[in-house]
């Protein structure tokens, strides 16, 4: 078995597509390619390629600006078509983060508030231009728990790069920690550094 890496960081689209596939032609059955990458989007992009070529892949996050991505060749594969070298693009407007400090919207009755807080988070889904970041405490932290009734529309955002983070005191707090079902646990440092470096912040 041979493992080889190759390092695409600093690569714009599709370029660390293009030669993960040159690398993974020169490889046999059996054989592991490590992609190195500085995004979530390559990471994903990878990843749909690899599915195409009927690869098994992982792909882990070692920091802010480092991800690897892990094929495993399986066999000859097949062609991959146009579309799983195009680029997805990234949606997100830098900068943007989304504070949600509770799990209904507004003040008032708190069966209409969760059914606001759904609405919201159901209609960040649909805009052209996504979160960077959302940022879920105190009561939030239910929105990215199981039973969450946010969770889906959550984990699509996440699957399109959004990250989301959920206060950890909160989650101990509320007794949720093991219940999280979406996106990383964070404290309340980096909660101010996120807020800090954010050029909008929107607090439904």
């Amino acid at each position: 078995m041979m493992e080889r890496t190759i390092d695409c960081r600093g690569m714009a689209c599709p370029l660390p597509v293009v030669n993960a596939k040159k690398a993974s032609e020169e490889l046999q059955a059996g054989d592991i390619l490590t992609v190195l990458v500085d995004n979530e989007v390559a990471v994903q992009n990878l990843q749909r390629f690899a599915s195409h070529k009927g690869y098994v892949s992982t792909g882990e996050k070692k920091s802010e600006t480092e991800y690897t991505v892990v094929m495993t060749i399986t066999g000859a594969g097949t062609a991959a078509p146009e579309e799983a070298i195009a680029c997805h693009q990234d949606t997100r407007r830098k900068g943007m983060l989304v504070v949600l400090s509770a799990n209904t919207m507004g003040n008032g009755d708190p069966k209409l508030g969760t059914a606001l807080m759904k609405a919201f988070v159901f209609a960040l889904t649909k805009q052209d231009q996504l979160p960077d970041t959302i940022l879920c405490y105190n009561s939030g932290a239910y929105l990215t728990c199981e039973g969450s009734e946010s969770l889906e529309d959550l984990q699509l955002l996440e699957s399109e790069g959004v990250t989301i983070l959920t206060c950890g005191t909160c989650l101990d707090f509320y007794g949720l920690r093991e219940k999280v079902a979406v996106g990383g646990v964070t404290n309340m440092y980096e909660i101010v550094e996120r807020m800090e470096a954010a050029s909008q912040i929107i607090r439904p």
